[in-house]
């Protein structure tokens, strides 16, 4: 298991790999602690609230924050936590992040898996409905309420923004 985070970033020129750790429809986050080299339980979400769409990470990357950069993976499948997919990115939401006094970018990616038939046709994810958009960001709000930390959302970018960030946070 600790070689997920070591997996390259990239499954070829296109497709980046990403590592699930919260699979759409779960109600509580999943993170994988490289110490101990399993996927254990970060954090409940507020009753209700359950994700989208599979939440994980992009290995061999490095975000401000010192973790691997994170990405939202579109899709209608369920998976399940250390699943790797082979993904397109469509986008990437600038996020600004403050907690305990402290700013740090911390930066969502947009991917869609080349399995993917219902979403092949999404190539920017600036292109979803601005209702989609707004929800996505509720959605981040309410998961980080809990945890006194205010995002500052600075703007949806689409996959060349996307590319160009994986490729500078790659190790």
């Amino acid at each position: 298991m600790n070689k997920l985070l070591s997996l390259p970033a990239w499954a070829d020129d296109e497709r980046v790999h990403a590592i699930v750790e919260t699979p759409r429809g779960s109600t509580c986050k999943i993170d994988f602690d490289p110490e101990l080299g399993f996927f254990t339980l970060s954090k409940p979400l507020m009753s209700g609230l359950s994700y989208p769409y599979d939440w994980g990470f992009i290995p061999s990357t490095r975000a401000p924050d010192g973790d691997p950069l994170d990405v939202l993976i579109i899709h209608d499948a369920q998976t399940y936590p250390g699943v790797v997919l082979k993904c397109r990115p469509v986008g990437i939401l600038e996020v600004e992040q403050k907690a305990h006094g402290k700013k740090e970018r911390n930066d969502r990616i947009f991917a869609v898996p080349d399995r993917s038939p219902a979403e092949t046709e999404l190539m920017d994810i600036r292109h979803l409905p601005s209702r989609a958009c707004d929800e996505l960001e509720q959605f981040f709000r309410a998961t980080n309420a809990l945890e006194n930390k205010q995002l500052k959302f600075l703007g949806w970018r689409g996959p060349r923004r996307a590319v160009k960030t994986i490729k500078r946070l790659s190790r």
